[in-house]
């Protein structure tokens, strides 16, 4: 999946929360419990996340934090090889790949017999199986204009038939789910049958991710929201189902009876045999039971993960060198059996610009110019050095490290240079007036621009160094403070003059990032509103080509444009850093599989 995620996390961005939870058993009640079963209810991962989850409905994520719940929850089509590098698609409720037209336009799918959703009231008591059907209605949610999908944009303009039942929803104000789509088809209860009107080589990865997994529209229908969501109320066909939740405060799975006879699979990489030692063949998921806590600050998450509270941390760039001796741990975590993982992020970290703002929006060569210079005077040299501890890399491009078509040879995008920009401030009429140290609209107006991001500690010293930076160039900045999930609201209704984000792949096709800046992906995913019609063109022409040098070639323009109006900053590229309990068993970071809990087992 590709989500929208804070900046303000040090490896990963998402959504997350406040506190620690332990499973705790009192002797009394295990003294009745046979000795395997007590063994059993004891196996618990517990799991930390730096900000507050916003709900479940696959359709409708948008979060990092949201869908890795919701990949436990809800199973898509396929999804990658655990051990296998580079990626590599298999089936998960599939039963095969998918079968493609030569010219690239057809996909067809057949489903593997007798999988189940989870029990659920909706289904009246009884067992509910999955069909073609099933996937048919859930596709349709994403064209939904009331469901609002940020994932619309892999069927729009491309779907048989879609933009027609997207127009005519928005004309007469619901969706029917009933009118026959020609692109979108059953063709029987086990098989699926998808064309667009173009060739579309990407969209087979886009069937691994959770915006695409299967909702049955019993549970739609009986619990859905204003907004045609389930938000609250998820019930898939994953190996695991939402048994409590606390809203910011605690989430608990627990095994899905209903699943499907999914085994732990066998690495064929001999480096791999050591992490699948004793696991391999064995019946998934192998713990029943996650709880995942919410705890914003990264402090308190490491010392959580050092007492022991928690399974695995993510750690953050400014505590790395309390635990790492550059790239290795440091001996007092090495001699406790913690483990390390390192692996250069497959993100896309930016700060946008609202173009349809009065300050620093517009298309005029002096907006322009205003925003070219805030990128130029902002110091990534320091966040980079200081702020991240040496723990990424400059940002050279908009598609992510481990996507198609990254070129890791590429020199930085944005340059440090506060000279320039304060000489370029100067050309375009942006002066110190009054004295004050600060610059002046061209027109004599103050000039203030704001910037919003959360409260929490790594924010806080993000937005100290942006204020140094203005400061530096005699631009005022203030911040505007909220929580995650209500400055994405913000985003999306164009309320924010700046924010950083973060867009984490959950597939190698980079096409998402770039869809952040295509028009119709306002109100959605396009925060910067950028409304570009050779962008447009570029974009809508990269969607009809294969990977390789021809489409690479239109993302090198895409990027140059992005550049030319001062859109974004690229931030760096971040370096995760993953610590391992010496209890846990079969960890390994994959590029775009987030957490796959079902994966792992714990001792005790």
């Amino acid at each position: 999946m590709s989500s929208a995620f804070p900046n303000d996390r040090p490896s990963h961005p998402g959504r997350a929360g406040r506190a620690i939870f332990m499973l705790a058993a009192v002797a009394g009640t295990l003294s009745c419990v046979p000795v395997a079963a007590a063994a059993q209810a004891q196996k618990t991962i517990r799991v930390a996340f730096p900000v507050a989850e916003s709900g479940f409905d696959p359709q409708a994520i948008a979060d990092n934090y949201s869908a890795m719940i919701a990949q436990a929850i809800f199973e898509p089509l396929y999804t990658y090889d655990y051990f296998a590098r580079p990626a590599k698609l298999v089936p998960a409720a599939a039963e095969a790949l998918p079968e493609v037209s030569a010219d690239l336009t057809t996909y067809t799918i057949r489903l593997r017999k007798g999988l189940r959703f989870a029990d659920d009231p909706a289904f009246g008591g009884k067992p509910r199986e999955l069909t073609a059907g099933d996937f048919v209605y859930s596709w349709k949610r994403l064209l939904d204009p009331k469901v609002r999908a940020y994932s619309v944009h892999v069927l729009e303009n491309r779907l048989v038939g879609g933009d027609q039942a997207i127009a005519a929803a928005r004309r007469s104000g619901a969706f029917d789910y009933d009118a026959p789509i020609e692109g979108l088809k059953a063709l029987d209860r086990y098989t699926i049958r998808v064309r667009f009107d173009q060739p579309y080589f990407g969209f087979r990865h886009w069937l691994t991710t959770v915006q695409f997994a299967p909702v049955a529209r019993e549970v739609v229908d009986r619990h859905k929201d204003a907004s045609s969501r389930v938000a609250e109320h998820p019930v898939g066909t994953g190996p695991y189902r939402l048994a409590d939740w606390r809203r910011s405060q605690k989430i608990v799975l627990e095994a899905n009876p209903a699943w499907r006879d999914a085994r732990y699979p066998a690495p064929t990489d001999p480096a791999d045999a050591t992490i699948a030692k004793g696991l391999a063949g064995r019946k998934l998921p192998l713990v029943p039971r996650v709880e995942i806590s919410i705890i914003e600050e990264a402090q308190p998450r490491l010392l959580s993960f050092e007492r022991g509270e928690i399974d695995f941390v993510d750690l953050p760039g400014d505590l790395a060198p309390n635990v790492l001796d550059g790239d290795r741990l440091k001996p007092s975590y090495a001699a406790r059996g913690i483990e390390l993982h390192r692996q250069l992020e497959p993100a896309l970290n930016f700060t946008y610009f609202n173009l349809d703002d009065p300050v620093v929006g517009g298309y005029a060569q002096e907006k322009i110019a205003l925003r070219r210079a805030m990128i130029m005077g902002h110091d990534r040299d320091t966040e980079i050095r200081v702020l991240r501890n040496g723990q990424a890399v400059p940002g050279s491009q908009i598609s992510p490290p481990w996507t198609e078509g990254h070129d890791p040879k590429r020199p930085p995008l944005q340059k440090y240079d506060p000279a320039g920009a304060r000489a370029l401030l100067d050309r375009f009429g942006y002066r110190d007036r009054d004295g004050d140290g600060y610059r002046e609209l061209p027109d004599g107006r103050p000039l203030v621009v704001e910037k919003a991001s959360t409260p929490n500690a790594t924010d806080r010293a993000s937005d100290e160094l942006w204020k140094k930076s203005m400061d530096a160039i005699g631009v005022r900045m203030t911040f505007v403070k909220q929580k995650w999930p209500d400055l994405v609201k913000m985003a999306e209704a164009g309320k924010l003059q700046m924010w950083g984000l973060g867009w984490i792949h959950s597939i190698p096709d980079p096409d998402s990032s770039y869809a952040l800046l295509y028009s119709k992906q306002i109100g959605m995913m396009n925060d910067a509103r950028l409304r570009l019609p050779e962008y447009d063109r570029l974009y809508e022409a990269s969607r009809r080509l294969p990977d390789g040098a021809e489409r690479n070639a239109i993302y090198a323009k895409m990027t140059d444009l992005m550049r030319a109006y001062g859109v974004w900053e690229v931030g760096p590229s971040l370096i995760s850093s993953w610590l391992v309990q010496p209890r846990v068993k079969g960890f390994k970071r994959h590029p775009f599989l987030q957490h796959r809990w079902q994966y792992y087992d714990v001792e005790g």
